[in-house]
């Protein structure tokens, strides 16, 4: 058979992101921020009028130049093409389930919401701030955690002074919510 008719892993990995972004648990919703939003349409646009147009024009020039076995460029046009496709339908579909949450339009800011940034203490009196974001936005870096995660269950639906349960490998720590704020 033909190699170019088998499949270079027998896994869909369509759900999972080229970057490795997880896959949406059943029955949950994609909720995403304008922002968010955006940043994956724009992505999206980027891999499709600018980066796979010039994989193409390679590939298609090292075609040309006949045998295509030991064509590096030939090759590795190939491989990233079957990355930027595999990237862009995750997009796709990512996009097509989201469900955009403008964390401005809150109308209930006295309490953890999607889109909240809260400080928490820890027992240790150590002081945290986090941002709620979509599962698509994370970014443990800056503080951007998934509304899925622990500590955003934790946190959801508390006030401000409220103490919580956070499960954690290690155990249950309880943390004090500090304050909540909403962008405005």
């Amino acid at each position: 058979m033909s190699k170019a008719f088998t499949k270079e892993s027998d896994r869909d990995d369509d759900d999972d992101g080229a970057d490795g972004a997880p896959a949406i648990p059943k029955g949950v919703k994609n909720y995403i921020t304008p922002a968010g939003f955006q940043r994956l349409q724009d992505e999206l646009k980027h891999l499709l009028r600018v980066e796979r147009p010039k994989v193409v024009e390679v590939v298609s020039w090292a075609a040309g130049n006949g045998d295509r076995s030991e064509n590096g460029d030939y090759i590795y046009g190939k491989k990233r093409l079957r990355e930027i496709d595999r990237r862009i339908r995750f997009l796709n579909k990512r996009l097509e389930a989201a469900e955009v949450v403008d964390p401005q339009r809150q109308t209930t800011r006295d309490r953890v919401f999607f889109g909240a940034t809260v400080t928490y203490a820890r027992d240790d009196g150590e002081e945290r701030t986090i941002t709620i974001v979509g599962i698509d936005e994370t970014d443990t870096d800056a503080g951007r955690v998934s509304w899925i995660s622990p500590i955003a269950r934790a946190l959801l639906k508390a006030q401000e002074g409220d103490v919580v349960e956070l499960r954690t490998p290690a155990g249950v720590e309880s943390i004090e919510v500090v304050e909540i704020r909403y962008p405005d």
